[in-house]
């Protein structure tokens, strides 16, 4: 029975098994996984293999002579309009109630607010 291969066409006979049965419970353990590779191979697909990544490469990590694309032009602001932002922030957070010195709050936004 190892050297024979079931056909793939025709299912297993009655008179199969009971060959097979006459030569032992090794053999018809065989043709039994043998049914069932059968089955196997023809449902599941073949494996696909991953493409091969690039020799160095580090997960997370930007290819070699690369750099990341840095900040977006709008957040290209000078020091003074960042301070500036940070402290109109810091006032409108923490104190409401007093008038904005920032700097960028127009006179008479600042001086109604008193």
């Amino acid at each position: 029975m190892s050297d024979a291969r079931i056909p793939d066409d025709d299912g297993l006979q009655v008179d199969d098994v009971k060959a097979v049965r006459s030569e032992g419970p090794a053999e018809l353990r065989n043709l039994l996984r043998a049914q069932i590779d059968i089955g196997r191979a023809r449902r599941e697909p073949k494996p696909k293999t991953p493409p091969a990544k690039p020799p160095g490469h580090r997960p997370g990590a930007w290819p070699p002579g690369t750099s990341s694309p840095g900040p977006p032009p709008e957040w290209r602001y000078p020091p003074a309009a960042w301070r500036a932002a940070a402290r109109h922030y810091s006032n409108s957070l923490h104190r409401p109630e007093e008038p904005c010195d920032c700097g960028n709050c127009p006179v008479a936004d600042t001086e109604e607010n008193r």
